[in-house]
């Protein structure tokens, strides 16, 4: 399995968004969700109307892991949230597939998000773990706080956090660029 990247730069982020909202809400949703989650994509497909509506927290019983695990919904996706899921049933799968009532699979995901990075002209390695290491990347650059990514995340150590989110080499490679001897 090839390791994916986060996508570092917040304006492509933001050109992502754009192109994703003028062409599906849905689809901007799925983005919007995993960048500011960290959920697996797993995690978000086998969401319902019924899990996000009229609560202040989505409660998962994660699918890798089988642990519980609760995150706010944040200002950054609830606005469209709620708009999404106005008119739809509780029981209706919040990203639906086209074909069926079912939800949209981890490859229609893949291609989803593949798109919106190709057409905003990101070259980096992309994959649906993308939105989760794009959330880790931008906490950690935000918070500095190593340890409470490691708790979201449920890794071991902190080493394997900065791994899984590029810092380790963004440091080694920012480190040696400014080395000299």
């Amino acid at each position: 399995m090839q390791s994916v990247e986060p996508i570092r730069c917040k304006k492509t982020i933001k050109k992502i968004k754009t192109n994703l909202l003028k062409k599906s809400p849905r689809n901007f949703l799925l983005f919007s969700l995993g960048i500011n989650s960290g959920l697996r994509i797993s995690d978000i497909l086998k969401l319902k109307v019924k899990d996000v509506r009229d609560v202040e927290y989505i409660q998962i019983k994660e699918k890798k892991t089988q642990k519980s695990k609760r995150f706010p919904i944040t200002n950054a996706y609830k606005k469209i949230l709620d708009e999404f899921i106005k008119n739809k049933s509780l029981e209706d799968w919040l990203f639906k597939s086209k074909k069926g009532n079912r939800p949209i699979t981890r490859v229609q995901a893949y291609r989803i998000i593949r798109r919106a990075c190709e057409k905003a002209g990101l070259t980096t390695k992309i994959g649906t773990h993308t939105l989760r290491k794009t959330f880790g990347y931008h906490f950690y650059q935000e918070k500095k706080d190593i340890a409470l990514l490691q708790t979201i995340f449920n890794h071991s150590t902190p080493t394997v956090t900065l791994r899984y989110i590029g810092i380790n080499q963004d440091m080694i490679d920012s480190n040696l660029k400014s080395f000299s001897l």
